[in-house]
């Protein structure tokens, strides 16, 4: 594609993007994510203007600069949640890896066929959702640094919507006086929804939620509590939240280990089990975060080495039952074991999936210094106090610029540290 730089615009495309995905069999097969042209794909529909914009996301020099002078025990996972909120994954799983790098001993080759002999391996939304039937609650945890989890998740809700799940709890809404009471008529997330929630793909993940019709609530404590007492109040909040529609099916994500059931060495109970002990109900509690890359493949579990799985999955042994996390006397019922990230564009493949397509910002004819945050706002959100769809980090004009967006409107916003500020508006069709 010949490339066009307009006089005032800065060109925007959607390029042709191959990636490879092995299969089950271990053949290789192309995904196509996007063929369109620049005319039928997207394109800037206003000049460019200069705007007052108050910027509500970091620069990665200043989140590393505060880590390095920081010296409280958990500056690299208040690092990483940083770095996931402004949409760097790969840095926010260094940044993890920094406090928790984890230390697993290689499985043998012996123990590899023996693995595989014993599970088969199948698609984790296909098998979440077949038993999801049987379930009245669905749990399933994240990490605060993964925006994997969060798009994990997002991919469930639709399925799980046509099977009854209608409502959706989410640790991270913020409850009690600060609560977002405008969430629901408003349609959007505001930085005032949750601490969390400022991530785009958690932002995504709220959006489509609404759009296909939860009902969502917020269920962390208002207590300021922390371990046993708030496990309690997460669990009584919720079994409040069910009460009230006693015939509805639900969904809750969590963070960590709330998700699991069993003895719990410090807690008693984590949240999942209490629940479970204040309704009398059996819920499906799914683990994502044992089996999650980490930043590098040395220091990630070794069960993901030895299958080598192309997407998110589940293992079956040869009863049919799942392999579950277990952790002393504490379990999930089904684990995910998530694929190791591949990189198109210098980002996760996986933003460019579910209806997302790579969206080039050419930000040459841009007169701005760099380095500059690329931010796009869906068109009608207040760009002032949404939660954008996605956010870049650029450090200079030569630089990749693709964001992942799906078809809509949008307000593109660049803006640097000093808060000097550009805007222009795309359609991507």
């Amino acid at each position: 594609m010949r490339r066009y730089i307009p006089p005032i615009n800065p060109l925007v495309k959607i390029l042709t993007t191959c990636t490879k995905r092995q299969t089950k069999s271990g053949g290789v097969f192309y995904f196509i994510l996007s063929v369109l042209s620049l005319v039928a794909g997207c394109k800037s529909t206003a000049p460019i203007e200069t705007i007052a914009f108050k910027n509500n996301y970091k620069f990665s020099a200043d989140i590393t600069e505060r880590t390095e002078k920081d010296t409280v025990a958990w500056k690299y996972q208040l690092a990483a949640a940083d770095f996931a909120t402004k949409g760097d994954y790969r840095k926010a799983l260094e940044q993890w890896d920094m406090a928790i790098p984890g230390k697993f001993a290689p499985y043998t080759e012996r123990e590899i066929d023996s693995l595989r002999s014993e599970y088969s391996v199948v698609p984790a939304l296909k098998y979440i959702v077949e038993q999801a039937k049987s379930h009245q609650v669905i749990l399933i945890n994240e990490a605060h640094h993964s925006s994997l989890h969060r798009v994990f998740t997002r991919s469930l809700l639709q399925e799980l919507y046509d099977k009854g799940y209608k409502n959706l709890g989410l640790e991270a809404l913020t409850n009690g006086e600060l609560k977002d009471n405008l969430l629901h008529s408003r349609k959007y997330p505001v930085m005032e929804t949750g601490h969390y929630t400022k991530d785009p793909q958690f932002g995504n993940l709220i959006r489509v939620a609404m759009e296909i019709g939860y009902n969502l609530f917020p269920y962390e404590t208002t207590e300021r509590s922390n371990g046993k007492p708030r496990e309690i109040d997460q669990a009584r909040n919720i079994q409040e939240a069910i009460k009230s529609r006693p015939n509805e099916k639900f969904l809750i994500h969590c963070g960590f280990g709330h998700v699991v059931e069993g003895e719990h060495d410090m807690w008693e109970k984590a949240m999942a089990g209490r629940l479970a002990e204040f309704t009398g109900m059996d819920p499906l509690t799914i683990d994502q975060v044992h089996y999650s890359e980490k930043s590098k493949p040395e220091l990630s579990h070794p069960l993901l080495k030895a299958f080598n799985i192309a997407q998110p999955s589940v293992l079956l042994d040869q009863e049919n039952q799942p392999f579950r996390f277990e952790r002393g006397k504490t379990w999930a019922d089904i684990a995910v074991l998530h694929p190791f990230t591949s990189y198109i564009h210098e980002r996760p493949s996986w933003l460019f999936e579910n209806g997302n397509r790579p969206v080039d910002i050419n930000l040459k004819e841009v007169d701005i210094t760099f380095p500059v945050l690329v931010i796009a706002f869906k068109n009608g959100e207040k760009i002032a106090e949404a939660v954008p769809v996605d956010i870049l980090e650029v450090r200079a004009k030569t630089s990749p610029s693709y964001l992942a967006l799906p078809k809509g409107k949008y307000e593109i916003v660049i803006v640097n540290k000093k808060e000097e500020a550009r805007k222009f508006e795309l359609k991507v069709k």
